[in-house]
């Protein structure tokens, strides 16, 4: 799935890791994704931790897409910082699944993202 999200690679998004509901991937914050108070905008981060939820909950055999999300931003991040998202899976239920993803920089925690995922046909 994430080898076609010409979106996310154009930002530079790689893919680290992958296992059976969980992604690593990682993004370099370029001076073009910095805010008018010089920090990372919030859309970036959000971006790169649904990216890695999104290649989590397509780890598996079914087709998945968001059905709902959210994030919570615990630290700025600046021009030049390296972002690493790790998702993982925290329950599935039938259709559905439940991803914590963290988001860092270096050691610190910079965000916090929940996905819930709902799986769908193949296309």
């Amino acid at each position: 799935m994430f080898a076609e999200d010409n979106a996310s690679r154009a930002l530079g998004i790689e893919l680290l890791e992958l296992g059976a509901g969980r992604a690593r991937m990682s993004m370099r914050i370029g001076a073009q994704m910095v805010n008018g108070h010089a920090i990372t905008h919030g859309g970036y981060v959000f971006l790169l931790a649904d990216t890695a939820f999104a290649v989590a909950c397509n780890s598996g055999d079914d087709a998945a897409v968001a059905a709902r999300c959210d994030i919570r931003f615990l630290r700025p991040t600046h021009a030049g910082d390296l972002l690493v998202a790790d998702a993982r899976e925290v329950a599935g239920f039938g259709r559905n699944g439940i991803y914590d993803v963290t988001v860092t920089c270096g050691e610190q925690v910079v965000a916090e993202f929940r996905g819930d995922s709902r799986t769908i046909a193949r296309p």
